[in-house]
């Protein structure tokens, strides 16, 4: 009995000290994943446990995103992640997302992996038109998505056609103008021939910065009101405040950037934004609802702390980062260079193996040609001489009636004539077989001449055969030895993989490789300038090209308002009107 008991509190306190779990779904822009969840966890230990399987470094940028309530929240670090508002079955769905957009994309994004993930939001973004963005930005941006799922443009695959079922371009984009999918197609085909040598890491960095000069790029909105009642748009970014007209959300009527903010704060629903420059009027402004306020001043404090982070020295984390990012950088450029020689020796050793072919089947039509012509040389040889034995027999035939005629004249002569009449009668017959025999004589020498004559022909047929047979044998010979000649052996179909060759190029990381990479990362920074010239010119040829098959009624307010700030010179940085343009303090929120 005591020891049922013993055994009974035994299971019990064990069964206590098993921590509860729950599951947890994590959707990523191109993965979804699931975890066991303990109860007590926070949102730190979720968020961390996430970015450990994904291999996320740069975790600054991200947050695991919800909806409660047709608004959107954020998971808080130092709070259980059932402490919030979020949907009791399960599995429990959160979003992994970018919460804060970089500056600069290039300069700032070091992990491809972070690189990956603000691509495809981006891209997305795009797609849904919660970015704006112009239409022949928009094909642009398509060459290098483009490039970044296919690689390096192949003619005999990627034929026409072979973007149909991709969603590339706005629909708005595409509604606008009276474009086939073809036409369009054809277009952002010509600017992806041009990426040809990007991998995949580089066609999303190009596409990111592009997407970062638009003007809605990383600005979260929020419908608010002034103190007057105004209904206005509030907009937070990584460079500071914006305040819109809710009709107009590309242009700010005024900017606060961060260093000109002295102070944020909020009390129920009003917001007070104090600027640097005393002299500038205190701007409040209310939202509609307090977990929307929650969520303004989570961007704001978020936003701020990464644009301080940014004007300071890069911590020993991130530097390291960014000298891991450099060697990988340098170590797969390097790669691709190696690649890109063995694949031309490929090239050029598949175009020697076809040249060899070609000239092996060449001569195999020669050799065959040369046969036929001995053949026939010798069926010709063969017609001659049993012509020439024919004529032969002919020609002894008429030399044994030759000489039957010439005994036939004998005896006649030797028959004696009595009479006159017979002997006239008799030489008239000697006379006629004198005749006979002479003309037997010429026919019999004709035969005979006619004879050597074909026995010539025959010599030269022979003759001719024996040249046929020695061409035949020196083109034998010939196809025999020409690989050799050449230098090669035999080349199988599939090709081997050259281990020669890739030995004879193997070499190691040298200060000598370093330095001349970084002339040419110097190099190619030196042309930057000549590119992005080039490339608003090609922006603006297309846009020139399509601008005759767009339909004016199906503009947006979105697409006058792009078209008359481009008409103005007006660009996303360029249009922020500051209060004031000095002070570099930091804020207090």
């Amino acid at each position: 009995m005591a020891g049922a008991i013993a055994s009974r509190m035994s299971f019990s306190s064990l069964k206590r000290k098993q921590p509860k779990t729950f599951t947890v779904r994590i959707v990523t822009m191109d993965a979804e994943m699931e975890f066991s969840c303990e109860v007590k966890w926070k949102g730190k230990d979720l968020f961390d446990l996430v970015c450990r399987t994904l291999g996320l470094r740069e975790t600054w940028f991200f947050g695991l995103q919800y909806t409660i309530k047709d608004t959107v929240a954020w998971l808080k670090m130092d709070k259980k992640v059932l402490d919030h508002d979020v949907p009791t079955e399960e599995p429990v769905t959160f979003h992994f997302l970018a919460k804060f957009y970089p500056e600069n994309a290039e300069e700032e994004l070091v992990q491809e992996i972070t690189q990956h993930l603000f691509f495809l939001q981006v891209k997305k973004q795009i797609l849904d038109e919660k970015i704006y963005c112009p239409p022949e930005a928009s094909v642009l941006l398509a060459s290098y998505a483009v490039q970044a799922k296919y690689g390096d443009y192949d003619p005999t695959v990627h034929q026409r056609g072979f973007l149909a079922q991709e969603e590339l371009l706005p629909k708005r984009v595409i509604n606008l103008y009276q474009m086939t999918p073809e036409m369009w197609e054809e277009r952002i085909t010509a600017w992806y021939a041009e990426h040809r040598g990007r991998a995949r890491d580089e066609a999303e960095m190009e596409y990111l910065k592009i997407a970062q000069d638009l003007e809605m790029y990383g600005v979260n909105y929020f419908a608010i009101r002034n103190k007057k009642g105004t209904e206005l748009l509030l907009g937070v970014d990584a460079l500071g405040l914006h305040i819109y007209d809710p009709e107009n959300r590309l242009t700010p009527k005024i900017s606060f950037p961060w260093n000109e903010i002295r102070n944020i704060s909020y009390s129920d629903k009003e917001f007070t934004i104090k600027p640097l420059d005393k002299k500038i009027d205190v701007f409040k402004f209310n939202s509609s609802k307090l977990r929307v306020n929650k969520l303004i001043l989570q961007l704001c404090i978020g936003n701020h702390d990464l644009f301080m982070r940014r004007r300071k020295a890069d911590s020993l984390e991130v530097q390291q980062m960014k000298a891991q990012a450099r060697e990988e950088k340098a170590r797969k450029q390097m790669e691709r260079q190696r690649l890109a020689r063995e694949k031309q020796m490929r090239e050029e050793a598949e175009r020697t193996r076809d040249e060899l072919e070609r000239r092996l089947l060449q001569l195999k039509e020669e050799a065959t040609m040369a046969n036929e012509a001995l053949m026939r040389s010798e069926e010709t040889a063969d017609l001659l001489a049993e012509k020439a034995q024919i004529t032969e027999e002919e020609a002894k035939l008429l030399a044994q009636k030759a000489a039957e005629a010439e005994q036939e004249m004998q005896r006649i002569k030797a028959t004696a004539i009595r009479t006159e009449e017979e002997k006239r009668l008799m030489e008239q017959k000697v006379l006629e077989a004198e005749m006979l025999a002479l003309k037997m004589a010429e026919e019999s020498e004709r035969r005979a001449k006619e004879a050597d004559q074909l026995k010539q022909d025959l010599q030269e047929a022979r003759e001719s055969e024996r040249r046929a047979k020695q061409k035949l044998l020196e083109i034998t010979s010939k196809s025999s030895y020409m690989p050799m000649n050449s230098g090669m052996t035999a080349l199988p179909a599939d090709l081997p993989s050259f281990n020669l060759i890739s030995e004879s190029l193997s070499f190691d990381f040298k200060d000598t490789d370093m330095k001349r990479l970084s002339m040419e990362i110097e190099k190619e920074k030196v042309e930057y300038m000549e590119k992005s010239k080039h490339l608003q010119e090609q922006l603006n040829e297309l846009k020139t090209e399509i601008e005759a098959l767009k339909l004016k009624e199906r503009e947006t307010a979105l697409d006058i308002l792009h078209n008359e700030n481009a008409d103005r010179g007006n660009s996303k940085h360029n249009t922020i009107k500051k209060p004031q343009a000095q002070g570099r303090r930091p804020i207090c929120i």
